[in-house]
């Protein structure tokens, strides 16, 4: 499939600093993708370059296979066909949401730019407040009418930076997935950054994990999750410890709780110490297992506590239990491993 954003190899910076080094990926038509990263990783610095608001050094940038930015060639933003959303929204305060929406519509006829209008105020939800003043809306609403106004033009493609940083955690995630369905009607390419991994899982289909200006791994949530390629990505999605283990054969390990099969050959060696990676729903509390630990801190999510635990030997793990198996601190408690993707890191 012919795809509508190619970044190939791109390096970038400020002021003769590099921030970014060679960046690569590529989205098809319609496909939402994420930058995900911790801050100062370079993530806003690749879609800044991509929007046309700074050169490429080295590599370059295409959009609908037209070459955009190198080091040779730069399109300037306006004639790029991208739209924008900003982390603070940038509505005009003086101006009613449906004005607000029809901003970007100026070259349009007055019946066509209308029938945008009505249009996209009705796909996010917002007809009702076409009068209102961005003043009169919740952060939700306004993030909407933003969204709104980027997509009236029907850019190509769709930039959205750290679009939903100012809100609380759960409507955070709620916008994520809103956000992601009125792409998905729309049929917009856009490129999240976020540095929140649950609104990168709620609302890409493609996310680039970014460190010190690098992609350490591209991928599905659901591959990166459970198929970290290093420690960085390992730790910086999802929970989890990293226990010491042994190799007992290419595709098992040993560690205190026991051996673990896997389905993958392990590079080290048969006798090797590797450093095995183990999440909370690797770890099944079980009355009947031989294994058992000591319950050091519970956290209640609803439908499950998280428990860390601390095993005789020290180590400790963490287990996600159903809420109903309510143990307290210090209480001793069965445990034993359901491990279904065995992921080892080589000690160097």
């Amino acid at each position: 499939m012919t795809s509508q954003v190619d970044v190939e190899n791109l390096d970038t910076g400020y002021e003769g600093l590099q921030v970014v080094s060679q960046v690569s990926f590529s989205l098809a038509p319609g496909e939402i993708g994420c930058i995900l990263g911790p801050s100062g990783c370079g993530k806003t610095t690749v879609l800044r370059a991509i929007a046309g608001f700074e050169p490429a050094w080295r590599g370059r940038i295409l959009i609908d296979q037209v070459e955009v930015s190198s080091d040779k060639s730069h399109l300037v933003p306006e004639k790029r066909n991208i739209g924008m959303v900003f982390q603070d929204f940038a509505l005009f305060p003086h101006l009613k949401v449906e004005d607000n929406v029809r901003f970007g519509l100026k070259a349009w006829g007055r019946k066509e730019r209308q029938e945008r209008v009505q249009e996209m105020l009705a796909i996010v939800g917002m007809l009702a407040y076409a009068q209102a003043y961005p003043h009169q809306l919740s952060g939700g609403q306004q993030q909407r009418i933003a969204l709104a106004r980027a997509l009236a033009p029907r850019p190509g493609v769709l930039l959205l930076d750290e679009p939903f940083s100012n809100m609380d955690a759960e409507m955070r995630e709620q916008l994520a997935r809103e956000v992601r369905s009125i792409l998905k009607q729309e049929n917009n390419t856009a490129i999240l950054v976020t540095h929140d991994q649950n609104e990168a899982f709620a609302m890409a289909d493609r996310i680039c994990v970014m460190n010190e200006g690098t992609i350490q791994q591209q991928g599905s949530g659901y591959d990166l999750y459970h198929q970290p390629v290093n420690r960085f990505v390992a730790d910086f999605i999802g929970q989890g410890v990293i226990l010491p283990a042994t190799v007992e054969t290419t595709t098992s390990v040993r560690t205190d709780l026991g051996v673990i099969d896997g389905d993958k050959v392990i590079a080290d060696e048969p006798g090797a110490m590797v450093d095995v990676l183990i999440r909370p729903d690797d770890v099944v509390h079980d009355d009947a297992a031989t294994e058992s630990a000591i319950v050091v801190e519970k956290a209640f999510r609803g439908a499950d506590f998280l428990y860390h635990l601390r095993m005789d030997s020290g180590i400790e793990v963490m287990c996600l239990a159903p809420s109903h198996h309510n143990h307290k601190i210090n209480e001793r408690i069965g445990i034993r491993l359901d491990v279904d993707h065995l992921v080892t890191f080589s000690r160097n």
